[in-house]
C-alpha cells in the first residue's frame, strides 16, 4: 500500500484497524444514519452517542452498528459495519 491510501484507514482499538474511513463516512450518509439518529434523539442526535453503560468497548461500538444494520436491514458487509465504527470511534468515542 501506498502512503496516500494509508490515509484513510482506521488507526486506534485492533477491532477498526485498517477500516476504511472514507467508506464509513460514505455510508453513514448514504443511509442517513444521522438524520434516524436526530429523530429518535432529538436536537443533533449527539444523545445517541455514549449512552449511559452500553457503549464502553470498541466491540460493543460496533455491536451497536450491527444492531442497527439488523434492526433496519441494511445489508451491510461486516467490513462496512466495521468502517462506519471506526469513523464513529474517531468522531465520538475515542476508545484508544
Amino acid at each position: 500500500l501506498s502512503l496516500g491510501a494509508n490515509a484513510a484507514m482506521a488507526q486506534g482499538p485492533a477491532i477498526f484497524q485498517g477500516a476504511d474511513l472514507k467508506l464509513g463516512e460514505k455510508l453513514i450518509s448514504d443511509n442517513r444514519c444521522t438524520a434516524c439518529h436526530q429523530q429518535k434523539a432529538g436536537g443533533d442526535g449527539s444523545a445517541m452517542y455514549k449512552p449511559a453503560g452500553r457503549v464502553n468497548t470498541p466491540g460493543a461500538l460496533r455491536g451497536m452498528v450491527e444492531q442497527c444494520n439488523t434492526e433496519l436491514t441494511l445489508s451491510l458487509f461486516p467490513e462496512e459495519v466495521t468502517a462506519i465504527a471506526a469513523v464513529l470511534n474517531r468522531d465520538h468515542y475515542r476508545f484508544k
